[in-house]
C-alpha cells in the first residue's frame, strides 16, 4: 500500500502554484506546521527532500518534480471521476438498460431514444437482448433498469408508471371480405387464421379481451417479425391485430387495410 495520498499531491500542486509554504497552506486549508509535517512524512519515508526550503519561489528537487508530475496526471482524472459519479448518482450519466416485452414497441422506442440521446448525452442506452417474455425478472435480477410491459402486475421491489394507451386495429388484405366491414366484431375472427406473435394467449389483448371471453379461439399462425405478419396478411394468409402506429406505414402504401375492433375500439396500454 502506497504512502502517497491524494492530499500530498494536492499540497505539492498548491506549493507549485503559490510558490510559498504560507500561501500553499491557505490554499489547502491547513496551518503551515500541518502542511510541513504532511510533506515531511514523505521526505522521511523516501529519505530525500522534495523541495528547497530557503528559495523563493520554492524550487523542487527531482523527487518533488516526480510527485508533481504524478499530481498533474492523477488529480484531473480523480476530479473527472468524481464529476462522473455525481452525474451517475443524480441520474445524469451512466447506463440505462431497457427490457422490452412488446414486439412492436421498437417502432416508437427507437425514435424516442433518438430524442433522448441529445438531451442526456452521458447516458448510454442499451436494449437488453431484444424482445423479453419476462422483463420484470430482468429488473429483479439487476440485469435491466426499466422494462416496457403491457400489463402491471404489482409486486415488491417494482414500481409501475403508465406510458400511454393506444388502439389495436384489425388488418386484412385490401381484397379480403372483411375489408368491406367498417367495424370488426369477435365473430369475424372465428373462421379466420389469426397471424400473431409467438407469445402466450394472455399477452395478446385481442384474445384476452375480445375473443376468448366469447369462446372464440381461431386457428393460429405465428411470426416473430411485424413485417412478416403484414406480408402474410397482405397475401391473404390470414388477419392480424396490431398497434395503430405499427400498421400505418403499410396502410398508407395500400398493402393492407385497417379496421377498428369492436364498437368501442380495442385499447391496449404500456
Amino acid at each position: 500500500e502506497s504512502i502517497i495520498e491524494l492530499r500530498h499531491l494536492r499540497t505539492l500542486l498548491a506549493l507549485e502554484e503559490t510558490g510559498s509554504v504560507s500561501l500553499a497552506a491557505q490554499r489547502v486549508f491547513l496551518t503551515q506546521s500541518a502542511l510541513s509535517h504532511q510533506l515531511r512524512v514523505l521526505e522521511i519515508y523516501f529519505d530525500t527532500p522534495l523541495f528547497e526550503r530557503k528559495t523563493s519561489p520554492i524550487r523542487f528537487t527531482p523527487a518533488g518534480e516526480r510527485l508533481l508530475k504524478l499530481g498533474h496526471e492523477l488529480l484531473p482524472r480523480v476530479a473527472a471521476a468524481e464529476r462522473d459519479l455525481m452525474q451517475i448518482v443524480q441520474g445524469e450519466a451512466g447506463e440505462l438498460r431497457i427490457a422490452v416485452e412488446c414486439h412492436t414497441c421498437f417502432d416508437w422506442l427507437m425514435p424516442a431514444m433518438g430524442v433522448f440521446r441529445p438531451q442526456w448525452p452521458q447516458v448510454e442506452l442499451d436494449i437488453v437482448s431484444g424482445f423479453q417474455a419476462d422483463p420484470v425478472a430482468l429488473l429483479l435480477s439487476h440485469r435491466a433498469d426499466f422494462a416496457i410491459v403491457s400489463e402491471a402486475a404489482p409486486q415488491a421491489g417494482v414500481a409501475y408508471q403508465p406510458l400511454f394507451a393506444y388502439e389495436m386495429v384489425g388488418i386484412c388484405a385490401p381484397d379480403h371480405p372483411l375489408a368491406n366491414k367498417p367495424v370488426w366484431q369477435a365473430e369475424d375472427f372465428a373462421d379466420e387464421t389469426l397471424i400473431a406473435y409467438p407469445v402466450p394467449d394472455d399477452m395478446l389483448d385481442l384474445l384476452k379481451k375480445v375473443l376468448l371471453p366469447r369462446g372464440i379461439n381461431p386457428k393460429r399462425r405465428n411470426s416473430e417479425l411485424t413485417i412478416t405478419i403484414v406480408q402474410l396478411v397482405a397475401s391473404k394468409r390470414g388477419v392480424a391485430a396490431l398497434p395503430y402506429w405499427a400498421v400505418m406505414p403499410y396502410v398508407e402504401k395500400n398493402y393492407v387495410v385497417h379496421r377498428p375492433i369492436g364498437e368501442k375500439p380495442l385499447q391496449s396500454e404500456l
